[in-house]
């Protein structure tokens, strides 16, 4: 063993420190050669690893209500301005005139207000982990449902929405606040809802594997 004061090895059936004269009961025991026995304190770092690294939330999709959505609109638009310019040549008055425009105009007017309201208040998100639907123009409300709780992913088109390629998508899950909620005027509406059941299905298979391997 050791002198705690000098560090100097003392024999086994010494009682002082031949150098210092201090008693050998104070002195320290040899120091430990040999792997430490495990503890029960923190957990190894392949423990705490076992689940493997969380992959950082990413954005799949953004979109908001599309302009091919309102179609009809704009062909009775069109149709509109076709039987204006018709009225003045068969009609020459300008008080037909003025009424015709005034009729298209109005119509435009509304058309375009209706898109653009219907654009901007409208938004949706699509990441690895939630669904991010927000709503409101002057006052917005951002809801979030979690990818894992979607249950059923479907969507419907009209005749003319299939040549469009824009639809309706409708998602139940087990959010308390949407349930069933309603994503309208969708393009590519069918590339976008199969995104977002398999995504639904991929979280749950990684939360299926994280918990067998808890």
């Amino acid at each position: 063993m050791l002198c705690t004061a000098c560090k100097t090895e003392i024999p086994g059936n010494a009682s002082f420190c031949p150098k210092c004269g201090k008693r050998t009961d104070e002195a320290a025991p040899p120091a430990a050669t040999g792997p430490a026995p495990a503890t029960g304190g923190a957990a190894p770092a392949y423990v705490a690893a076992r689940g493997g690294p969380k992959e950082p939330e990413r954005e799949l999709w953004k979109g908001s209500y599309s302009p091919k959505a309102m179609l009809g609109w704009w062909v009775l638009e069109g149709i509109l301005i076709i039987a204006a310019i018709a009225v003045s040549i068969f009609l020459p008055n300008p008080i037909t005139w003025i009424g015709a425009a005034g009729v298209v105009i109005a119509i435009g007017l509304w058309v375009g207000m209706a898109l653009a309201i219907r654009r901007l208040s409208l938004e949706y998100t699509l990441t690895t982990e939630q669904l991010i639907h927000k709503v409101g123009l002057l006052r917005r409300v951002t809801n979030r449902i979690e990818t894992i709780d979607i249950d059923d992913v479907t969507f419907e088109q009209t005749l003319l929405e299939r040549f469009l390629g824009i639809g309706s998508i409708l998602i139940i899950s087990s959010d308390q606040t949407h349930p069933r909620l309603m994503l309208r005027g969708i393009d590519e509406v069918q590339r976008v809802a199969d995104l977002i059941d398999n995504t639904s299905r991929e979280q749950r298979r990684l939360r299926g594997a994280f918990v067998e391997q808890v």
